[in-house]
């Protein structure tokens, strides 16, 4: 595959799709130690056809962004956060935790080598980072790899879910991540399990699927790539409480600053009965950042939010704060963004 250029992409037209950039980051973990790490600019991988990550699914990833500032510097968002996350990803499936240190300077190295592909301050585009980590041993029985490839590459995207358009989404009979499974780690099997719904909902007129708690199907979880909340009809932002949910940094940011917007946020059990007590609601993550739904279908009766034509008022307001925050337009009060330029 050929190098992509930044003469290459309409910078206002990107999509969120794979771009071939010039480097990302690797290190191997092997002899019970991690090697050091470098860029490189080789884009491919090479597994022996045994190697654990392709048969027992022994990998785990992250998602971030980099914003390019009005005055043409770039800030990253709370990578701190990622890194620590993963290492709870490791942790869950018997991998060797990546430094969180390290995580964190990989990361500014990958930016800073692919700054030109940063898309420009008012695009709404920014550079995708994906952190991920393989089992690489060559293994028959089922058992946990001794040897792991980390890596990160980055990609020029546009928004995931283009504009605050509210859309509709569908109550889905399938589960996202089993009771007591691994629905808290960010690892491909939850999301491969996702796929199937996901189809049948589009196919089916609608966004995507809201998964409903594994274990009684009477709780709100979450979407196959992002966190659910909704605004109540007097005001309150509350997002769902599960132990079979991802958390996401979006979520744990967008809590805090709603807080400090007088909607007193609460994470609880949402029952799928008491939907209709919501005025607003939304999807909120790194790819998704916050997109309004416009109504959800729960056993063929639909429920409707705000107009469905635009987004409500305090998911709009949610939204400035929190893009105004990453790209660098409003004080960051919380100290979550890195000026790497």
């Amino acid at each position: 595959m050929a190098k992509t250029r930044p003469e290459d992409l309409d910078w206002n037209n990107l999509g969120f799709k794979y771009h071939d950039l010039p480097f990302r980051w690797v290190d191997k973990f092997q002899d019970g130690k991690w090697q050091g790490g470098q860029l490189t600019s080789d884009s491919t991988i090479t597994f022996n056809e045994a190697a654990e990550e392709l048969h027992y699914g022994q990998e785990i990833f992250e998602g971030l962004k980099a914003y390019r500032r009005k005055d043409g510097g770039i800030n990253l968002f709370r990578p701190d956060q990622n890194a620590k996350r993963m290492t709870k990803s490791a942790e869950r499936l018997l991998m060797e935790p990546y430094p969180e240190d390290k995580f964190i300077e990989a990361v500014k190295q990958v930016v800073l080598a692919n700054q030109e592909f940063v898309p420009p301050y008012g695009s709404g585009g920014t550079l995708y980072l994906r952190p991920f980590m393989m089992g690489t041993q060559s293994i028959v029985g089922v058992a946990p790899s001794e040897t792991y490839e980390f890596r990160i590459y980055a990609t020029p995207v546009g928004a995931y879910v283009k504009g605050l358009n509210p859309m509709p989404y569908v109550i889905s009979d399938y589960d996202r991540a089993a009771p007591y499974g691994t629905g808290q780690a960010k690892t491909a099997g939850n999301y491969a399990s996702s796929l199937m719904p996901s189809l049948l909902a589009k196919k089916a007129g609608f966004a995507d699927a809201l998964y409903l708690d594994p274990k009684e199907h009477k709780y709100i979880d979450e979407f196959g790539g992002a966190n659910f909340f909704g605004i109540t009809k007097d005001g309150q932002f509350q997002t769902p409480k599960s132990d079979s949910i991802l958390p996401s940094i979006t979520k744990h940011s967008i809590l805090k600053i709603a807080a400090d917007l007088g909607l007193d946020p609460i994470e609880t059990k949402i029952p799928i009965d008491n939907i209709d007590q919501f005025a607003e609601a939304g999807a909120m993550g790194t790819a998704a950042v916050i997109s309004p739904v416009g109504s959800l279908t729960y056993q063929d009766k639909k429920y409707s939010f705000g107009n469905e034509k635009e987004a409500g008022p305090i998911t709009q307001k949610l939204y400035d704060t929190l893009t105004g925050i990453q790209f660098g337009d409003l004080e960051d009060k919380y100290n979550w963004t890195i000026k790497l330029s």
